[in-house]
């Protein structure tokens, strides 16, 4: 079956107004969403997805579901079953028959850190909605889809360019009348490389208006700063007790071809 290329949600979709501010891109609302200007709404953005034709025919080609990850990814990391040991390869060449290229310039967004499987496997999991990735983000390691211990108080959040032709991929087909409408999901299934290219380090001060509201609840002052990887932290947590409650995010971009 010959593969085809989706179309160019992004373009579609953007640009977009929230808070009565425009924002060019995906990447320019993702900013706009850790530096406090505008509120991490993710059904918001699911519903501007829902509404776009072009998103439509991305998930409307497929009957896939969320149910169908969830079973693939049980069967592809499973270790102890012999019995069904050749299922996973089984599996996965019947999603790739659905799988289309996603376009070239897409952006895709991930909470946590990279698993270490990922280069190796060619699979990854990844949301179109950046204020999802946001939300995932801020959730305790143990509620994270991937939960490697990470070293510092940093929120981790992965922007993923697609750069080459041939990454291959579906979007999920989500239930819309449950809590999956918000994941808005691409499952991607093949590429060539995953390339690190740029990382920043974003720092939202917040006052909290008690102790239980939700980061970005109230946001006053807010700063954001480009950092190269030897960045002292320590002298970021000398200014927490100075000027209040900080957000730390360690935004990470990559390339995929």
């Amino acid at each position: 079956m010959s593969k085809t290329t989706l179309a160019a949600l992004d373009a579609s979709l953007y640009p977009q107004v929230w808070a009565g501010q425009m924002v060019a891109d995906a990447n320019a609302l993702l900013l706009a969403l850790l530096k406090g200007h505008i509120r991490p709404d993710a059904n918001a953005f699911a519903k501007r997805l829902l509404a776009d034709t072009v998103y439509q025919e991305w998930v409307n080609f497929t009957v896939f579901g969320r149910y169908l990850q969830r079973s693939f990814d049980a069967f592809y990391r499973q270790s102890e079953d012999s019995f069904n040991a050749d299922l996973p390869d089984v599996f996965r060449r019947e999603l790739m028959r659905h799988a289309q290229y996603l376009p070239k310039g897409q952006l895709l967004f991930f909470a946590a850190q990279l698993p270490s499987s990922v280069r190796q496997e060619k699979l990854l999991t990844t949301t179109l909605n950046p204020a999802t990735a946001m939300i995932n983000a801020q959730k305790p390691p143990r509620q994270r889809a991937y939960q490697p211990a990470v070293p510092t108080n940093e929120m981790i959040i992965n922007q993923v360019k697609i750069t080459g032709d041939n990454v291959l991929a579906f979007p999920i087909r989500h239930n819309t009348r449950t809590r999956e409408r918000s994941r808005n999901e691409v499952l991607i299934l093949d590429f060539h490389d995953l390339r690190l290219v740029a990382e920043t380090t974003i720092v939202q001060e917040v006052m909290l208006e008690s102790s239980t509201a939700p980061i970005g609840s109230s946001l006053f002052k807010r700063f954001w700063q480009n950092t190269p990887s030897h960045t002292d932290h320590s002298a970021l947590l000398e200014r927490e007790d100075q000027q209040g409650k900080q957000a730390h995010y360690c935004l990470r971009q990559y390339e995929l071809k």
